[in-house]
């Protein structure tokens, strides 16, 4: 029996169809003005199940998007308004597997420097953020990704990035990667991608 959509259900369901970015349960309290939200959410996601929009949570926040076996009909007519280049994939996949990371940390990782432009294009992204400043002499700012960086991928959590292994089976380690992992097991460093300092 298909349940039919309460109060609580069709304010929750305008709020987030009305929202510009996915919401967290606090700010859609705050929009709908309840005081818990209890099972709802979970619920609201089950009445979208095998449509053509599913409501998904990604990092502790709730969007509408296009079910997943039907992205292909809006592929077709997205515009990409800018590629990223080499240099801002590894600056993006460091922050994301190293975060909260320095921009000397970025480029110790990377072996050379990182124009300011890089930094500044996955700003403009959304897909990170500063992350406050480490501690030690010069206070560096640190980056670190957002639950856009997570929801335009298509992850749940960082935890959801492919490890070592997965790469290597995907034939997406080169040399270059293979020895940067033989010198992580060297150093005892872990790879995984909570591996860094705590968030």
């Amino acid at each position: 029996m298909i349940e039919e959509p309460d109060d609580l259900l069709r304010a929750l369901e305008a709020a987030l169809f009305a929202a510009e970015a996915p919401m967290t349960p606090a700010e859609l309290m705050a929009v709908i003005g309840a005081e818990a939200l209890g099972d709802a959410l979970p619920r609201l996601a089950r009445l979208y199940a095998g449509r053509g929009i599913e409501l998904v949570e990604r990092g502790g926040r709730w969007h509408f998007q296009t079910a997943a076996d039907l992205a292909h009909i809006l592929r077709r007519t997205r515009e990409e308004p800018r590629k990223l280049s080499r240099a801002g994939i590894e600056t993006l996949a460091i922050i994301a597997y190293h975060e909260p990371v320095s921009r000397a940390e970025i480029e110790a990782i990377r072996g050379v420097q990182i124009s300011k432009g890089t930094i500044d294009v996955l700003l403009e992204a959304g897909w990170i953020r500063p992350a406050g400043r480490r501690e030690t002499p010069g206070r560096p700012l640190l980056y670190a990704t957002t639950p856009a960086f997570l929801t335009h991928f298509g992850l749940q959590s960082r935890r959801d990035l492919p490890g070592i292994a997965d790469l290597r089976a995907a034939g997406l380690l080169d040399p270059v990667d293979l020895a940067f992992e033989q010198l992580q097991m060297e150093t005892g460093r872990p790879d995984d991608p909570d591996g860094g300092d705590a968030d």
